[in-house]
């Protein structure tokens, strides 16, 4: 009998061998430096990793959410950071699922080379942050392009990105029935941008995770840059949305699983008062049940990667691997911090610079809160609160 998450080994093996050429020392040097992990993600693209989720008749691998989230999962139980690229990963599944033929033939083989990077996707806004629909950035049609003009907020890796997605209001609130109706999606060119109306801000943070404001100034995009149909953008974004989520949550059980195996080694070797730390329940048991959480969660992300893949509804799911990994995660960075006690602190442990990393997935890119309304109403038909 498989169980989930079985039958990946040739992947695992893969992202394990090339992690192993970026050890520890690597991903402590770019932290220090706040940097960003070039030859890292450089490396993850030649070989092809980047471009998973790409069908394979545009230069990709043709695999599934399962599978991306493996070589995630890895990166992260590996001691490296994901964030520095998942973009790329949940990104294609907007392009793939609604963009154009042309759209499709023009882009992907590209992004599967390395020759282009599409990193980034610019929804969040000051004033709304998870209202998605109630964003105030617009894009109006003029003649063959669309003019934007609007602020954007914790946009991730726009400075390592050639394209990003963009989600703007084509219709006024005021003049639809659904707010979720009006909304539309455009693909970017970040450096034209950048030099005739988009302002970029870099927003220094606790976890080195390269981030941004936007600024928006009568930016111009062609017309054949918008995917999809207009007005049907928050549809199409939530595609990537559920994707990203259950992505997320893959990066947090590999975070989880290397916090467990980096305390449990750490306590069969670490004496205090004649006898390893790992022998007393009250360092057994709070490990044990962050490893309990962490397989628990691994569950409910295989059964959000299933649904994706066969193109069923897998929001609920999604979000609840979101949730159960990013709280397993943090049970598991939190005991692996106290029973390293001091040395939980010091740098060459790197667990306090994982400890930052995983602490970030309680917030973004959805909240815990969150997700407890969206089930709260959506699965469990309680009234909506908000």
């Amino acid at each position: 009998m498989e169980m989930p998450g079985e039958g990946y080994r040739e992947i695992r093996d893969g992202v394990q061998a090339l992690c192993a050429q970026f050890p520890a020392a690597y991903h402590r040097k770019v932290d220090a430096e706040r940097g960003y992990p070039e030859a890292f993600v450089a490396a993850l693209t030649a070989e092809g990793w980047m471009g998973a989720l790409i069908p394979e008749d545009y230069g990709g691998s043709g695999l599934g959410l399962a599978e991306a989230s493996v070589i995630m999962e890895e990166i992260n139980r590996a001691g490296g950071n994901s964030g520095a690229c998942h973009g790329q990963m949940y990104n294609m599944t907007t392009l793939v699922r609604h963009g154009s033929e042309a759209q499709r033939r023009r882009f992907l083989p590209q992004i599967a080379s390395g020759a282009l990077r599409l990193q980034s996707m610019g929804v969040t806004e000051p004033t709304t942050g998870t209202d998605t629909t109630k964003i105030k950035t617009t894009a109006v049609k003029r003649g063959d392009r669309y003019v934007v003009n609007g602020q954007k907020v914790w946009i991730s890796r726009v400075q390592h990105s050639d394209y990003m997605i963009l989600l703007a209001r084509t219709t006024p609130l005021s003049e639809v029935t659904k707010k979720s109706e009006g909304l539309s999606i455009f693909l970017v060119d970040i450096r034209a941008a950048m030099e005739r109306g988009m302002e970029v801000t870099p927003i220094a943070n606790m976890v080195n995770h390269e981030t941004s404001a936007l600024f928006f100034d009568n930016l111009e995009i062609p017309e054949e840059n918008l995917i999809g149909e207009e007005g049907k953008g928050f549809k199409y974004i939530l595609t990537g949305l559920n994707a990203e989520r259950t992505l997320i949550a893959a990066e947090c059980i590999g975070d989880g699983y290397w916090f467990t195996d980096k305390v449990t080694a750490y306590a069969r070797e670490r004496e205090v008062f004649g006898r390893p730390i790992g022998q007393n329940q009250g360092v057994q048991f709070p490990i044990a049940e962050a490893f309990i959480e962490v397989e628990a969660a691994n569950l409910m992300r295989w059964k959000a990667c299933a649904l994706y893949d066969a193109g069923r509804p897998c929001g609920a799911e999604a979000n609840m691997a979101k949730l159960l990994a990013a709280k397993a995660s943090w049970e598991a960075a939190n005991a692996c911090i106290q029973f390293h006690g001091g040395f939980g602190f010091a740098d060459e442990y790197d667990v306090e610079r994982k400890f930052r990393e995983t602490r970030l997935y309680q917030v973004a890119p959805i909240s815990t809160n969150l997700i407890l309304s969206y089930v709260a109403e959506h699965v469990l038909g309680l009234p909506r609160s908000f």
